[in-house]
């Protein structure tokens, strides 16, 4: 039986998976979807399901999530005796938590997107939204955004590329920042130090 156990948003379970190996943690590593962003009370009901199916077998559960529009995901943690890598969402675990605020005062109409939300762009954003369907709504929804940063985790110059294209199409300024695991990174190897 493995001690620790993982569980780690969609959105952030590859980088996960690279850290794990990485540092050749001795955990169990599962997922839950990204779309669940989409209707976020989904993760709390189905992360408490799943914590009440797995919770037993295991020492320890990490939860790599940020907060996400989760109402209660704390709750839900508190409840199963598990914890969660600190951060509201994994802008803040890539940049940082001061480098993210500074940013944000800036250009408080900043999107930001990341190397799975790039793959994911038309499945996540434009279909997820609905834009496929009712493009009429890409004002409504984007109308105060004035600036897109693309945080890359591995560069990628078709990534970067398609990134320079959507602020384009949108009329925004563009700004790369290359952050890799960022302090996704950090606070990760911080809670693994605190299982020894």
């Amino acid at each position: 039986m493995s001690k620790t156990l993982m569980i780690a948003c969609g959105a952030l379970a590859k980088e996960t998976k690279e850290l794990i190996d990485k540092y050749g943690w001795q955990v169990d590593l599962k997922a839950l979807p990204a779309q669940h962003h989409m209707t976020p009370l989904k993760i709390t009901a189905d992360l408490d399901r799943m914590l009440q199916d797995l919770r037993d077998g295991y020492q320890r559960v990490i939860v790599v999530y940020g907060e996400c529009g989760a109402t209660g995901i704390d709750r839900v943690l508190e409840k199963h005796g598990a914890v969660r890598v600190s951060g509201p969402h994994c802008y803040d675990m890539y940049l940082g938590e001061a480098t993210f605020q500074q940013l944000m005062e800036e250009e408080p109409g900043t999107f930001f997107l990341t190397d799975w939300l790039l793959r994911a762009y038309e499945k996540a954003v434009l279909r997820g939204l609905g834009l496929d369907r009712y493009p009429e709504l890409l004002k409504d929804y984007f109308g105060n955004y004035r600036k897109l940063v693309y945080l890359s985790q591995s560069p990628n110059e078709k990534l970067l590329q398609k990134a320079q294209s959507i602020a384009s199409a949108m009329g925004w300024d563009f700004e790369h920042r290359h952050t890799g695991y960022g302090d996704l990174e950090t606070r990760l190897k911080k809670l693994m130090e605190e299982d020894n």
